[in-house]
């Protein structure tokens, strides 16, 4: 019960930082299974106004040579991460911390800046980390177009690979567009890092000039499309 009023305080403090209102809820504790209790996971479901339908940017990738862009800063933070569960089965650490303030002047600066058409795609960075998020743009992608990158922060590589820091947001633009997309963050005080570009059919990360990971986009789309089926072992 404590995690749980703790996760509502959170959500609130949010909701409070972005003026968002909410209007109703409902919680059921009764959701054991042989025993064993569900994560005390609150679902959210979120209504909001896209003022020009033509201007909505997806996740995906769409076009071959834009620049792939991270908004936001990578830290080295693998508390309470899917990486953590999924490869050691540990649940543990301190979750990644949050800014609200900016997360907020993140969040503004992307809608501003594909309100002023500089972006092609755009998408969060949660589960699962950077290279997870890296991977559902090319998956997500119509054409399924790969990407080449290379990462120089200088930090555990699993950290940056997996963690789940906050207030990060892949983008890409095009590159006669690139430039004011810098000159906005800059005056919006929000970091920007070109990390590679899009193209070809490989999904291809590299640390500090090191090649680390170079898989067909076909084949990681199949492990994602076929993850449940997997785990429940569907024929």
């Amino acid at each position: 019960m404590w995690q749980f009023k703790e996760i509502v305080e959170g959500i609130a403090q949010a909701c409070n930082a972005f003026n968002i209102p909410v209007t109703g809820g409902n919680v059921s504790f009764y959701n054991d299974t042989e025993g064993i209790s569900i994560y005390p996971s609150p679902v959210l479901g979120v209504v909001g106004i896209v003022d020009d339908v033509s201007r909505a940017v997806s996740p995906g990738f769409k076009k071959e040579g834009d620049s792939v862009i991270l908004l936001g800063e990578n830290k080295e933070e693998l508390g309470c991460s899917e990486y953590l569960k999924c490869v050691f089965n540990m649940e543990k650490g301190i979750p990644p911390q949050i800014d609200l303030k900016e997360e907020k002047r993140i969040q503004e600066f992307c809608l501003e800046a594909i309100s002023m058409s500089l972006i092609e795609s755009a998408h969060d960075v949660s589960e699962g980390g950077l290279s997870i998020s890296l991977v559902e743009c090319s998956l997500l992608s119509p054409q399924k177009i790969g990407f080449s990158l290379d990462l120089q922060d200088d930090m555990r590589l699993d950290a940056l690979l997996f963690g789940e820091t906050q207030s990060r947001i892949v983008v890409s633009s095009s590159n006669q567009k690139v430039k004011k997309l810098f000159n906005l963050a800059k005056k919006r005080k929000v970091k920007a890092t070109v990390l590679g570009k899009t193209g070809g059919d490989r999904i291809i990360i590299y640390h500090s000039n090191k090649k680390i990971i170079d898989i067909p986009v076909n084949e990681a789309y199949k492990a994602w499309k076929e993850a449940i089926p997997d785990i429940f072992q569907v024929k």
